[in-house]
């Protein structure tokens, strides 16, 4: 199953050229990840790594929600990987591979994924 989440551009997210700052974009798929989890109790993720594409510009348009989609596209014992697509005008504009590492942050140290953490994020697997 993909998720799908709106995501408003924000008036100071353009640069004077009129296109998104390509940090900014960032945030908007952060956003993404956590509505994906759904306000989980003791969701202890870290963000391990993220590679993005930049395919196209983006526009900053007054009242315009754009799109991103998120599924899983592996799922380890203590790391999963989540692919990642925002759309605008009805093409991807950027598309982002974040492995996310089940943390203790007691322990300061990756853990295994706990039984409920495999059902959630197996739901989004595959797409």
């Amino acid at each position: 199953m993909r998720h799908e989440h709106r995501v408003q551009l924000r008036w100071s997210d353009p640069d004077m050229l009129g296109h998104v700052n390509h940090a900014r974009a960032l945030s908007l798929l952060e956003d993404a990840r956590l509505a994906m989890i759904d306000g989980r109790p003791g969701a202890q993720l870290i963000l391990a790594r993220l590679e993005a594409d930049y395919l196209r510009q983006l526009y900053y348009r007054v009242d315009e929600p754009l799109c991103v989609r998120s599924w899983v596209t592996r799922l380890g014992t203590k790391s999963f990987t989540v692919r990642q697509e925002l759309t605008q005008d009805g093409e991807v504009a950027i598309r982002a591979d974040v492995v996310m590492v089940a943390f203790d942050f007691a322990a300061n140290t990756s853990r295994p994924l706990t039984d409920d953490e495999r059902a959630h994020w197996s739901a989004y697997l595959g797409g």
